[in-house]
């Protein structure tokens, strides 16, 4: 049993307090550029083109996410409160504004907004499609991996009890009991995709281009999330009843489309090959 009590802040600079969730965020984001930096430096694809990719990810992720869990998880409440969902604020019951952060991203919506940052990026700087997508798809994983670890920092998206002595009690939330440290499970899964990715790549790098890489990196992520989804809570009340209508919740719906997308991609689908580089 983990008694889990961790402070929310990093480290201060004067005034100012480096949150644990943030700092993840960073270092995540961080390794994945310079991830695809290498990538890009050993396929010789020109700097320029490489400059402007972190800017369209970072836009596309954070809108994705912060859009998609507003409209697939909470969309009674933002979509009465639009101006809620692209400010890091919250409106109290008085009236006033208080300052939340993004307290709610979506990882279904960060890759849908990343695949579309992607499709622009590719339209200006002219380079091919899935071979950014699969140079992305190397270095996600380690990013969704630091993601996670902050949301463990955070003491959020909490497993299930384990009706042992195994488990994390998180503290924060009033528990006594330990949980299934779900946002756990998630970061070292993610971390060994991560390295399977890179094993792939030097395996196939040949054919690196075709959507094999990042037909993996979504097959593999998205599995787990749903089989992962059967130890953790629920994020909104609704999806109980979800639960027992269909068996699954809203997190696990979500991904059945994008293991499908990651499927066809692994095995070669005709618009990855009409999309991709011949090998």
């Amino acid at each position: 049993m983990v008694i889990w009590d961790p402070t929310e802040v990093a480290f201060s600079l004067g005034s100012f307090d480096v949150r644990w969730y943030g700092l993840c965020w960073c270092i995540g984001l961080a390794l994945a550029y310079l991830v695809v930096m290498k990538l890009y430096q050993r396929q010789q694809i020109p700097p320029e083109k490489f400059e402007s990719l972190f800017l369209y990810c970072f836009v596309g992720i954070l809108a994705g996410a912060r859009l998609g869990h507003c409209l697939l998880y909470e969309p009674g409440y933002f979509l009465s409160h639009p101006i809620e969902m692209v400010l890091p604020l919250r409106e109290t019951p008085d009236g006033a504004w208080r300052f939340t952060g993004y307290a709610g991203l979506a990882s279904h919506g960060g890759t849908l907004g990343l695949m579309i940052a992607l499709w622009l990026y590719v339209r200006k700087y002219k380079v091919n499609l899935m071979r950014v997508l699969d140079n992305i798809a190397v270095a996600t994983p380690i990013a969704a991996c630091f993601i996670r670890l902050g949301n463990l920092m955070n003491s959020e998206i909490v497993g299930k009890l384990t009706g042992s002595d195994f488990g994390f009690v998180f503290v924060r939330n009033g528990d006594t009991l330990p949980r299934h440290p779900g946002q756990l499970y998630e970061a070292v899964a993610y971390f060994v995709f991560f390295l399977g990715g890179l094993v792939l790549y030097k395996l196939r790098e040949s054919r690196v281009g075709q959507g094999f890489l990042f037909g993996y990196c979504l097959t593999t992520i998205f599995t787990f999330r749903l089989l992962v989804e059967w130890v953790k809570e629920v994020q909104e009340p609704w999806e109980v009843a979800m639960q027992q209508a269909i068996g699954l919740n809203q997190g696990q719906v979500l991904s059945l489309p994008f293991i499908a997308l990651g499927l066809y991609c692994m095995l070669g689908g005709k618009w990855c090959k009409r999309l991709g580089e011949q090998a």
